[in-house]
């Protein structure tokens, strides 16, 4: 009899992947999705819980995985991790750049603070990630990164300046590097997800729900599955599910009288 193997399925135990931001929310659905096929993992995230995250999907999936606690958001994190993933004899097929941070402030509002770390762990360490990471994959001949864009990027509306400028930032960056390893072995994909029911955004757990109902956001598990399977075929930009791509070219080019009264419902939001 023969079994039909999910896109980019391994041998249990035989392949390891890293994934940034694992703790909850699309990473941790994207770590589990890659132990449930099979792969081994290094889940990195700046909470310590991502240890107790390790542990349950081990035992769930018989994999190895394993945690490292860490900010990624300063300007030497990408080059850190790298050295110590090379120090303790990882190698990896597939790399997740997930970690994130949402912003919803005018930009006069935002402490400089925040602006640097969004900047900082959004495009350089990503960037640096691909960079050292995407080299290693190349002398093997093999490999597969994906990054995190947003459907932002279209939107770049009042209070998003900084998140969506630096998810735009992500899209072409991932663009341009897929181009330079055509023919490698190593892919790069960039998913532009629109609006997922997790607790990035703020919104109540009655909202997320609302708004999965009606479809105007997708769940964390649609969303990692989705880019997944991008990846694994070697697609540079996916933007999931339809109606969203034919809505881009309304939400590039939306007029002042529409922005301006959106922008004062949203403003008391903004924080």
């Amino acid at each position: 009899m023969c079994f039909r193997r999910n896109r980019g399925e391994v041998p249990r135990g035989k392949a390891w992947a890293l994934v940034t931001g694992a703790t909850l929310g699309i990473g941790r659905q994207y770590a589990e999705r890659l132990a449930m096929l099979g792969y081994n993992l290094l889940m990195v995230d700046i909470l310590e819980a991502v240890k107790t995250e390790a542990v349950v999907l081990s035992e769930q999936f018989k994999v190895r995985c394993d945690a490292k606690v860490m900010d990624l958001a300063t300007a030497t994190a990408a080059r850190e991790l790298h050295a110590w993933t090379v120090e303790n004899g990882y190698t990896f097929d597939v790399v997740i750049n997930n970690a994130g941070m949402f912003s919803f402030c005018d930009i006069l509002n935002t402490p400089v603070e925040r602006l640097e770390r969004i900047i900082l762990l959004h495009d350089l360490t990503l960037t640096t990630m691909c960079r050292l990471y995407g080299e290693d994959m190349l002398k093997r001949g093999k490999g597969h990164l994906l990054n995190m864009s947003s459907y932002s990027i279209w939107m770049p509306f009042p209070g998003l300046a900084s998140y969506s400028a630096s998810k735009a930032y992500v899209k072409s960056f991932t663009q341009a590097f897929a181009r330079e390893l055509r023919g490698t072995g190593v892919t790069v994909t960039a998913i532009c997800p629109a609006g997922i029911a997790t607790d990035l955004y703020g919104l109540p757990k009655n909202l997320q729900r609302f708004g999965v109902k009606i479809g105007a956001l997708m769940t964390a598990k649609s969303c990692a599955r989705r880019g997944l399977n991008a990846m694994f075929k070697g697609r540079k930009v996916v933007v999931p599910d339809w109606w969203f791509r034919i809505l881009i070219p309304i939400c590039k080019y939306l007029p002042g009288f529409i922005i301006r009264p959106l922008r004062s419902w949203t403003k008391k939001w903004q924080k």
